[in-house]
Order: C-alpha cells, then sequence, then structure tokens
C-alpha cells in the first residue's frame, strides 16, 4: 500500500532540520550548502536548450477563427537533489543534513556492512539516500529565460521527496519488492552495461552487493529517483510525476540509462558542470576519481520537458516528437 508523504508532514520535518542543523553536529568533510547547489543550477549542457517542433493552435474571438503557431522548445530542469550517504545525520548538503538525523539503533551503514556485523558478506553495501527539491529554481528561471521561451517543471524547493529514514520498513527489508519480477529476473531493470554491471533497481531499498563504493552509492540514487517519478509506489515518499496538457509535455518516469528521462550531475564529490546517465564511462574504468573517502555522495536530478507558448484555445496539431 502506498503511503505518500504529506505537504504538511513533510514541511514539519523540513522546518525542524533547519531550525538545528549546524547547532548540533559538524558537516561531513565533503559537504556542499545550499548556495553552491543553486549556483551549480547554471549549466548550459545540462539544460541542453533545443527548438525541436511547431505547436499549431486554433484561436477563437468574436471576430472569427484563425491559425496560430509558436515554436515548440525542449530543455532539461534541475528538480531533485539526491543524496546517497553511509550514516544517517550525515547528509553531505550540510544544510539538509538534520532532516534525515541519525537513528537509534538502526544499522548504519558502511563502505561494507561487515564493519557493523561481522556474518553479513563482505560486498554488502547499504546507503541512506534523500531526494530534496532542488533550491535553484528562481535562479535556473532566470538563466533559461535568456534563450527564449521556457518550460517549468512542478518540483519545489526544498521539498523532500524520499527520506529514506521515513522509508525504513521498505527501505531496509526490501518488502515487499525482493518477490516483484523485477527483483527476481536478472536483468529485468538493471543499471550497468556488458562487463560492468552496478546493480539491479530492483527491490528498491538501501542494500545492494557491490564492492564499488560510488557505483553502489549511484545505483541507490537512481533508486530514490525510480519511486519518485512514479505513483502508487510501495514507499513513504511524495510522488513528482506532473501530468502533460496542450503545449506542455513532461517527462516520463526516470528509467536507468535513457537520457530521455533523465540525466545526472555531480556535485559532491566533486562539482561538474556536465550531465550524463551511467554508466558514462568504458566497461573498464575504475572510477577511482569519483570515489569519496567517507562514502557520501550528491547528484542533481534534471529531466527534459518539452512546451511551447500557448497561442490559442485549441491545440491543433504540433511537430518535435
Amino acid at each position: 500500500m502506498t503511503s505518500p508523504l504529506t505537504r504538511q508532514t513533510l514541511s514539519i520535518v523540513l522546518t525542524a532540520g533547519l531550525g538545528v542543523a549546524g547547532a548540533t553536529t559538524s558537516p561531513p568533510a565533503k559537504a556542499i550548502d545550499t548556495l553552491t547547489i543553486t549556483e551549480s543550477a547554471i549549466s548550459p549542457e545540462c539544460l541542453d536548450y533545443r527548438m525541436v517542433g511547431v505547436c499549431v493552435w486554433l484561436y477563437c474571438s468574436w471576430s472569427g477563427c484563425r491559425v496560430r503557431t509558436s515554436i515548440k522548445v525542449r530543455h532539461y530542469i534541475p528538480e531533485l537533489v539526491v543524496s546517497s550517504y553511509e550514516n544517517t545525520g550525515d547528509n553531505p548538503w550540510q544544510e539538509m543534513a538534520l532532516v534525515s538525523p541519525p537513528t537509534s539503533g538502526a544499522l548504519a551503514g558502511g563502505r561494507s556492512t561487515s564493519e557493523a556485523e561481522d556474518h553479513l558478506h563482505e560486498g554488502l553495501r547499504f546507503k541512506n539516500v534523500d531526494a530534496i527539491g532542488h533550491p535553484g529554481n528562481a535562479l535556473f528561471s532566470r538563466f533559461v529565460s535568456r534563450f527564449g521561451y521556457s518550460c517549468s517543471s512542478p518540483a519545489e524547493p526544498f521539498m523532500p521527496y524520499f527520506l529514506s529514514t521515513l522509508d525504513a520498513l521498505a527501505w531496509r527489508s526490501g518488502i515487499p519488492e525482493m518477490a516483484y519480477p523485477e527483483a527476481l529476473i536478472p536483468g529485468r531493470r538493471d543499471l550497468g552495461q556488458p562487463g560492468d554491471m552496478w546493480g539491479n533497481v530492483y527491490p528498491r531499498s538501501g542494500f545492494l552487493t557491490q564492492t564499488h563504493d560510488y557505483k553502489a552509492a549511484a545505483t541507490m540514487a537512481q533508486r530514490a529517483a525510480d519511486i519518485v517519478t512514479r505513483d502508487g509506489q510501495p514507499h513513504v515518499y511524495q510522488s513528482l510525476t506532473p501530468s502533460s496538457r496542450p503545449g506542455y509535455w513532461p517527462p516520463d518516469p526516470v528509467v536507468e540509462g535513457d537520457a530521455s528521462t533523465h540525466r545526472w550531475q555531480s556535485l559532491t564529490p566533486s562539482l561538474s558542470r556536465a550531465c550524463v546517465v551511467w554508466p558514462d564511462r568504458g566497461h573498464a574504468d575504475t572510477y577511482a576519481d569519483r570515489l569519496e573517502e567517507a562514502g557520501d555522495y550528491a547528484w542533481t536530478l534534471w529531466r527534459p520537458y518539452s512546451c511551447c507558448k500557448r497561442r490559442g484555445q485549441t491545440l491543433l496539431t504540433h511537430t518535435g516528437g
């Protein structure tokens, strides 16, 4: 049964976290702050602004009806900051660290969970994941307006769309998704490429057998994005699933490896101005330059929108997909 987070609950959680952030704990060594994340939205490469077609509208007034046209554009929008990190309370987004405070008695994770439980396999890793609305909405809107007409996203800045600490049952147990066909059939929903398997998307929980920490963290972030961009999932979360309307075409739910649904921008341990879908390197690459000693990572999730200016009451047709 789906348990969506209510806006009131999310607001209480966020306010409580911001009220004490920095007052009781120190941020992780590789923490990134809100200002830096906001500025990262100024990325022409991630934006990928394109004029892709034409919209044909029927405009009617007291004097009669006529046909009008407008340019159809497509570009990506930074919607979520997705953090994948080891210990609750150590979100690398500095101001959001207290939104998911340490959970008493819960397995914290670690580069290998064998550090916490000797009987667990050394390749089994655990990550907490938070997906929070990108704070750079206003700055991004001013930036993209330079290119011409632009699309909008319903994503709200600082809104916690997914906090794994609030989804503890599903995130730590894998119930009920461990019994789903996607989890039982190899290759059904996997992140990776031939010779370089990062991990299975299902079950969408915090555990994964993967010796490479960056690949494990990225797979957890992919799982969270998969949840948030769909309705009716067996998790505690707030969905981000905009509906289409005449002249406005939002993206499909995120699918691993599919750039037509999303791209990732690295925020920490290193800030990038480029966006990619994973895997973004050859199968023999070690990704050693992306490993973070403490095991804490953060990315921006960009998603593509298409739209055109409304110039009539009825959209007759449109080109450009």
